[in-house]
């Protein structure tokens, strides 16, 4: 038993000397870790989930070396701790030091990432420290060393933190082949094979997260044995939402360029907290923030600071610790501090603009009151008024607690080609061995044999289309094992392990030296020398490119460009689209608003002048209702429509809708689309009416007419490139001599072709064909969306003129003609036009 055990008796005597008791859930799961049981802890952030996990392995040593437990060095890995992100290293690992030096333990605690120096990976290698913080790609670089056997003999226990934020995502696929490895292998058969845990923050499906992590220990577990257990830390973490009001509703409202002239109202809440995180969802406009605030409040120089990826690591090392040390009034940051980083200092988040989810919406939340007791603070800013419905929605969400699923990947050909030749170039692999190890996987639990023998032909032969070709023959066959035996093809191998493919990024360098951090390839091949840009939060003028950098001085000039970096633009997810659904069923009921202006105002009674003009115009949609509005302009004929579905499955079914009423008559569309609905424009009237409507947002021949309506073979296409550079076909060249993105996609597009024609059936291509389906189209959100439709009202309306719910909408439509100058002029005018 737990309270019977040594190491349970000191770890609580040394809590009680700092005036500290564990909660109820930690004693849970350190329960079942010396039981030697799996499993997912599932806590809020800043409740102690990751000593829920530390501390239980901490007292599983304590227990087995109860004399010795301080002096005892050199045990060998006992704990690997894998992290999705670098930044968290640091921080998890100074808070175990702490602990372990406060019980006067010998135990060391190693970080290996990217940026792990050479020095510490071969101290690492000749003596492992007891803890080992990892990424998921330095995890597969350790597979690929010879002899990697002997780094995992002694481990007692694998940690996945963060888990919600890996499962879903190839990063996710390679932690469930790394812990297959490990647990499956032969040393640890030998030995007792180590536990395996999840750290989790709450998502909508924790026991298929359960299940996906803990899957590669299915051989141990016979048909039915230990399923793993889920340890919940059921603790009512409070939340405070507070939406910031504009001071007028503009009852015809647009994307973006309301947040800006709200920042003045953040200066106040930034003066009253000790720190506030300001969450901007793309690195572009967290430029234009950052700027703005220091333009309305010069005195916060020196005391705001600014955090995104392309930013110099340095810099973004400097202010997370300036974070914790509590020097910084304000942050204002991307998703890049959304995770784990327990920054105590910080007493109140800002969201600027909806984050299209309400998982992470209460991640961010979680950032401020960094403490179980303590109530989370967070304001919601909107960047056009209607957002203040998604508030309200948020709230309601959290209330009712709804919260997004991370579904798992499956079949991933290109990871798994991947880890084939990581394993290739270490010891090798028996190919009947480690099929039955990669079934145990979630991810490929249903690979069938005549596709692991495509896999195979692939890594050894190139396949049927490519065996012509010798550099795609890498794995060679060597007394049944299967072996990389070129030292170049395993060094470039190594060079690019891992699963994120990014746009092709290009260095920023000042002239007179000095590295500001990286922007994307496509952007700076726009400038011309003399261009200003902002990054970092500073003006920049841009010189010129050499060897994949570009080279720029400091500029005064007030007028600059603000990068846009690609997929920067998050769809809204579905929970909170259904929630947005329900919130309008509110808004039609709403009588009038009873005190205008007050705090105590909700965000439905101040967008209620909003709402009661779009009712007059045409109708407020309820849940169970589709509303599509035909308006004629002098533009031509619109046809808007609003499924509250978010942008992917809108440009999806707009393409759908535009193919279906072709077939009715010869006409051409173009199209515009929001999170809230899309609009079809033609130069001639649109046909949709009661005695089709219907059958026009019929599921039935889904799958045919997304082939027919969509450029599904250009989308794949696209799609093929990253697929093939994970599963090795591309190389993506040397440290500092990167192939142009261009170029990338030349290779991509020629291979794409020759499996097109010749071997239409292979995996990788299918893959990309599926994710192109689940990723960007999202199929089966669109195909629900549909069923849905088919069971509710349509309601068809024909304004004599542009709505509220319609003019974001044909705003969008707008951008691509527009500087951002002329468009806000054009817009205005509308909007007074339309107000007369």
């Amino acid at each position: 038993m737990l309270k019977d055990s040594t190491g349970y008796k000191i770890v609580l005597e040394w809590l009680g000397n700092k005036d500290f008791h564990p909660f109820a859930f930690q004693q849970e799961a350190w329960q079942h870790i010396l039981n030697q049981e799996s499993g997912l802890v599932n806590a809020p952030t800043g409740c102690g989930k990751t000593f829920s996990v530390f501390i239980g392995a901490i007292i599983h040593f304590i227990n087995a070396h109860p004399k010795d437990y301080q002096t005892k060095k050199k045990n060998g890995l006992q704990l690997l701790w894998i992290t999705p992100l670098r930044a968290l290293a640091k921080d998890i690992g100074r808070a175990m030091e702490e602990v372990l030096g406060e019980l006067g333990m010998a135990w060391k605690v190693g970080i290996r990432n990217g940026d792990t120096s050479v020095t510490e990976r071969t101290k690492q290698k000749s003596q492992m420290p007891e803890v080992l913080i990892i990424t998921p790609e330095s995890l597969h670089l350790l597979l690929a060393q010879k002899g990697y056997a002997d780094t995992f003999r002694s481990l007692k226990m694998i940690a996945v933190d963060e888990w919600h934020e890996l499962i879903g995502s190839k990063r996710g696929v390679q932690v469930e082949l790394a812990v297959s490895r490990i647990v499956n292998s032969q040393w640890s058969m030998v030995n007792k094979k180590p536990s395996v845990w999840g750290i989790s923050a709450t998502i909508g499906n924790l026991d298929e997260a359960k299940e996906v992590l803990l899957s590669p220990l299915s051989s141990r577990r016979g048909a039915g044995g230990e399923a793993g257990v889920i340890v919940k830390a059921n603790m009512n973490k409070r939340i405070e939402v507070a939406s910031i009001f504009p001071d007028e509703i503009e009852k015809y409202p647009w994307a973006g360029h309301l947040g800006i002239k709200l920042a003045h109202k953040l200066i106040p809440i930034i003066e009253k907290s000790r720190t506030t995180l300001i969450f901007i969802n793309t690195r572009g406009m967290s430029e234009t923030w950052y700027q703005t605030l220091l333009d309305i409040q010069p005195g916060l120089a020196g005391s705001i600071a600014l955090h995104h990826g392309s930013i110099d690591r340095e810099l973004r090392t400097w202010v997370e610790e300036n974070l914790h040390a509590g020097n910084l009034k304000a942050v204002v940051c991307t998703a890049s501090l959304d995770l784990g980083v327990d920054f105590r200092p910080v007493e109140t988040v800002v969201q600027v603009g909806s984050p299209k989810g309400v998982a992470r919406f209460l991640q961010r939340a979680g950032r401020s009151g960094h403490s179980p007791d303590a109530t989370s603070k967070i304001y919601f800013l909107p960047t056009h008024s209607l957002e203040l419905a998604e508030a309200a929605a948020l709230k309601k969400a959290i209330a009712q607690n709804i919260i997004e699923s991370r579904p798992s990947m499956l079949l991933c050909y290109d990871v798994l080609i991947q880890y084939l030749n990581t394993l290739a170039i270490s010891d090798g692999f028996i190919p009947e061995q480690l099929f039955k190890e990669i079934k145990n996987t979630y991810c490929y639990k249903d690979l069938l044999q005549t596709e692991w023998e495509q896999v195979l032909h692939f890594i050894t032969e190139g396949g049927n289309a490519l065996q012509q070709y010798d550099e795609y023959k890498k794995t060679e066959i060597e007394d049944g094992v299967y072996k990389i035996k070129s030292r170049k093809l395993a060094m470039r191998h190594r060079m690019h392990i891992g699963t994120i493919v990014s746009e092709s990024m290009m260095k920023v360098k000042f002239i007179s030296g000095g590295y500001i951090g990286v922007i994307e390839e496509w952007f700076i091949s726009r400038l011309q020398p003399g261009d200003v840009f902002t990054l970092a939060g500073r003006n920049l003028e841009f010189a010129m490119i050499k060897e994949m950098t570009a080279f720029v001085r400091k500029s005064n000039k007030k007028k600059s460009i603000v990068p846009s970096w690609q997929g920067g633009r998050m769809p809204l997810s579905a929970n909170l689209g259904k929630i947005l659904r329900q919130t309008l069923d509110e808004a039609a009921a709403l009588k009038s608003l009873s005190s205008p202006g007050v705090e105590t105002a909700t965000e439905l009674e101040v967008l209620k002048p909003l709402f009661d003009l779009q009712q007059k115009l045409s109708h407020v949609p309820k849940a169970n209702e589709l509303l599509i509005e035909h308006i004629e302009t002098k533009d031509g004929f619109h046809l808007f429509v609003y499924p509250f579905e978010g942008r992917l499955v809108h440009e999806a079914m707009a393409a759908i809708l535009a193919y279906r009423i072709s077939r009715i008559t010869p006409i051409t569309f173009s199209f515009a689309m929001n999170d809230y609905g899309f609009e079809l424009l033609s130069d001639q009237p649109i046909p949709v009416d009661d005695s089709n409507v219907y059958e026009l947002f019929s599921p039935d021949n889904l799958l045919t007419d997304i082939q027919r309506s969509v450029n599904a073979t250009e989308m794949a296409r696209r799609k093929f490139r990253d697929v093939a550079v994970v599963g090795g076909l591309i190389f993506q060249g040397m440290p500092g001599e990167k192939k142009k993105a261009r170029h990338l996609q030349a290779s991509a597009s020629l291979l794409f072709n020759v499996f097109s024609e010749y071997e239409p059936g292979n995996m990788l291509l299918r893959q990309s064909y599926q994710e192109v389906m689940d990723q960007q189209m999202e199929e089966l959100r669109l195909r629900d969306m549909l069923h849905r439709i088919q069971q509710s009202k349509i309601i068809i309306t024909f304004p004599q003129q542009l709505t509220p719910f319609c003019f974001p909408v044909k705003v969008d439509s707008m951008r691509e003609d527009l500087s951002s100058e002329r468009l806000e002029d054009r817009v205005r005018k509308m909007q007074l036009q339309l107000e007369k």
